[in-house]
C-alpha cells in the first residue's frame, strides 16, 4: 500500500502492525474514557494510572484536556474523575437516533398515560443495552429506570427483543461482544429466550432486579431489524389501571405505531 503524503510513518506516531495507523495521544484519552464507562464511579488520577499502567505524567495532562472539552468532570468530594453526559448527548443528536426519538417520545407519553405505567426506550451498544429515553406514568405509584442505565444484553429482557429482531450476522456480531466469562449456559437461555420473543413479538419476564416487576418489551422495528426495544417495567399493585396483559397489547400496538411512523420519516430523508 502506498504512503499517504503528509502521513507519520514510524510505529510510535505513525502506523503500527497490520498498516494501521496509530494516534498514541488519542488512543490515551480514549483508554480514559473506556476506563471511566466500565468503572461506573469516580476515580482518582492515582487509580487510572493504575489501571492503565501510565505514569502520572502521561496521564495528567490527557485529563486536563478531557475535563476542559467538558468530557470530564472532577468530583470535589474525593478527587475523583468521572464522565459528563456530553458524549451521550453527542450520540443523541445523530440524525438517525435524534429521529427515533423524537418520534418516540409522544407515543411513549400516550402509552404511559393509557396504562398507568412507566416506559422507556432502549438501544444495543457493544454487547450492552442502554436507556435513551424514558417517560414517567402518572399514577401516584411508579418505577422507572435512569436514561443513561447500562446492563449486559443477555440480562435484560429488552436484550431479548433487540436481540431476538436482527439478522443471523448481526446475532453472532453481538454475541461476540459479551464478556468471555459469560457462562455459555446463560448465553443458550439468552439465545433460546429472543427465538421465542422473535416468534411472538414481544417478551415479558419477572424483573431479577426489584420484586413486584414484570418487564415487558417489543421491539421497534427499522427495515428488517429492531432499531430499538419500547419497554414497561409492569409494577403489580392494587389500583392497577390496566391488567399486564391488557398493557402488553398497548405496548404492542405503541411499537408497531412507532416503527410505521419511523419507517415514513425515513422515506422522506
Amino acid at each position: 500500500m502506498n504512503d499517504i503524503p503528509g502521513m507519520p510513518q514510524g510505529d510510535d506516531e505513525g502506523r503500527g502492525t497490520g498498516n494501521r495507523y496509530r494516534a498514541p495521544a488519542l488512543e490515551k484519552g480514549l483508554d480514559v474514557i473506556e476506563l471511566l464507562v466500565n468503572s461506573g464511579r469516580a476515580m482518582t488520577m492515582t487509580e487510572i494510572c493504575q489501571r492503565l499502567g501510565r505514569s502520572q505524567g502521561e496521564m495528567f495532562r490527557m485529563v486536563q484536556v478531557l475535563q476542559a472539552r467538558g468530557f470530564v468532570e472532577q468530583d470535589g468530594a474525593n478527587d475523583g474523575y468521572y464522565l459528563t453526559d456530553l458524549l451521550f448527548t453527542m450520540a443523541m443528536r445523530q440524525p438517525p437516533t435524534q429521529n427515533l426519538v423524537e418520534v418516540a417520545l409522544p407515543r411513549m407519553r400516550q402509552l404511559a398515560m393509557d396504562i398507568g405505567q412507566s416506559c422507556h426506550l432502549v438501544f444495543h451498544t457493544r454487547g450492552e443495552i442502554v436507556v435513551v429515553a424514558r417517560m414517567e406514568s402518572n399514577e401516584q405509584i411508579g418505577f422507572s429506570v435512569r436514561i443513561g442505565h447500562r446492563l449486559a444484553l443477555h440480562r435484560s429482557v429488552s436484550g431479548v427483543v433487540l436481540f431476538g429482531h436482527q439478522p443471523a450476522d448481526i446475532q453472532q456480531a453481538w454475541l461476540a461482544q459479551l464478556s468471555p466469562a459469560t457462562d455459555r449456559g446463560e448465553i443458550a437461555a439468552f439465545v433460546k429466550a429472543a427465538k421465542a420473543a422473535a416468534a411472538q413479538g414481544h417478551a415479558q419476564a419477572q424483573s431479577t432486579f426489584v420484586n413486584g416487576i414484570s418487564d415487558i418489551s417489543a421491539p421497534i422495528m427499522r427495515g428488517d431489524r429492531a432499531a430499538a426495544a419500547l419497554t414497561v417495567p409492569f409494577i403489580h399493585h392494587g389500583n392497577l389501571q390496566k391488567t399486564m396483559d391488557e398493557a402488553t397489547g398497548h405496548l404492542v400496538e405503541t411499537a408497531r405505531q412507532i416503527s410505521e411512523l419511523l419507517s415514513t420519516a425515513d422515506s422522506r430523508v
